[in-house]
């Protein structure tokens, strides 16, 4: 059986930029498909992959690299009550964007690793497992 995984959206837009980090990124998706098993990613880190991408290429490109997100082995896990404050009380407590923070609450709902390379989780490495993309 396979690690259960959730992506944050600085693995996915290093994938779909080809930043540092990003055939690790591949080959844990690919090791996902192989074991027929998906990793997770929170509607808001979902959100968040939106905007950077949008930001960076524009509306129309956007749109390619949603369509392409959508073919790889990646869940999309629902935001409820609890989610929320349980990210708000991490937000509160650790040096993180909210949206990190809903990562991290995912993972631990899930008891999950974290697949990043954001040096913002350093900040939370006691609260969940995380697997470095560059270190």
């Amino acid at each position: 059986m396979s690690e259960k995984l959730v992506l944050d959206s600085f693995a996915l837009v290093s994938l779909y930029h080809r930043e540092p980090g990003w055939q690790v990124v591949q080959r844990a998706l690919y090791d996902q498909e192989k074991a027929r098993s998906r990793a997770i990613l929170s509607w808001i880190n979902w959100g968040e992959f939106y905007y950077i991408v949008k930001r960076r290429v524009g509306h129309a490109k956007t749109m390619d690299a949603l369509r392409l997100l959508e073919q790889l082995p990646i869940d999309l896990f629902p935001v409820d009550q609890p989610l929320v404050q349980a990210a708000a009380e991490i937000k509160s407590e650790h040096a993180l964007s909210y949206a990190d923070a809903f990562c991290v609450a995912t993972a631990q709902r899930l008891d999950a690793t974290v697949l990043t390379g954001d040096p913002e989780f350093e900040s939370v490495e006691r609260l969940i497992k995380i697997r470095w993309l560059t270190k």
